[in-house]
């Protein structure tokens, strides 16, 4: 799966701009400028996806093959599904036996073959309630969850580290021997005790930033591959 180059497949013409009219702000106003330009939106809404996003998750498999043997997989901060729409395509998920759970505590259309539930991650009933939708133990937990802004760069970092540590011993817990980890992380650097954690319980443990992630973005992605099992002492 290639990224948009060279221009767009939607026929759209990019440049777009949006007339100054009433009260909306400039940067509101170069926000969805640069939304409407973005091939990858353009490119998304073409191909039925609900989000740019999925493109991030078709390029890092590209690159790092994280869907391939996938049976099971469960998705965290999975709204509006873009992820969860190519984790039902890659499962063969269906409705009668949903192999996709999703979590978020915004709301989400339904997607075909996805066991959504509405609830915050860090419920402690959360958990179990993936596991028992999904029939079983992953092979690949996703996590694009990223904590509320607030204005405030570090707090921010903070935050969103946050879930990223919870979804990475999630993972440790559920996952199938040879499974995968993806999650959201920012640029800034993750913390040390995670990488130690996830580099004694995967092969490999690298960060990504997938060319559909906006270069002025300071996301970027945790990826562990190759679940050999938790560490004894976590046991």
């Amino acid at each position: 799966m290639k990224g948009p180059t060279g221009g767009n497949r939607t026929g759209r013409k990019l440049g777009q701009k949006i007339r100054k009219r009433g009260k909306i702000k400039a940067s509101s106003r170069r926000w969805l400028e640069r939304h409407i330009n973005d091939p990858y939106v353009q490119r998304a809404q073409l191909e039925g996806y609900r989000s740019r996003a999925a493109f991030k998750l078709l390029e890092i498999d590209q690159k790092h093959g994280i869907l391939s043997g996938a049976r099971r997989i469960v998705d965290l901060g999975s709204a509006p599904g873009g992820w969860s729409q190519i984790a039902a395509r890659v499962t063969g998920s269906t409705d009668a036996a949903p192999k996709v759970a999703a979590i978020d505590f915004l709301e989400m259309d339904p997607v075909p073959g996805v066991a959504f539930l509405q609830m915050d991650f860090l419920d402690d009933a959360a958990p179990s309630a993936l596991i028992e939708a999904c029939g079983g133990a992953p092979d690949l937990v996703l996590s694009d969850m990223a904590a509320p802004t607030t204005g405030h760069r570090r707090t921010d970092h903070l935050r969103t580290m946050h879930l990223c540590e919870v979804a990475a011993y999630f993972a440790v817990d559920v996952l199938n021997t040879g499974g995968h980890f993806l999650a959201k992380t920012f640029q800034g650097g993750t913390e040390a005790a995670l990488l130690t954690m996830l580099k004694r319980s995967f092969t490999s443990v690298i960060h990504v930033k997938p060319p559909a992630s906006r270069a002025e973005s300071v996301e970027m992605y945790l990826l562990a591959k190759g679940f050999k099992g938790k560490p004894a002492d976590d046991a």
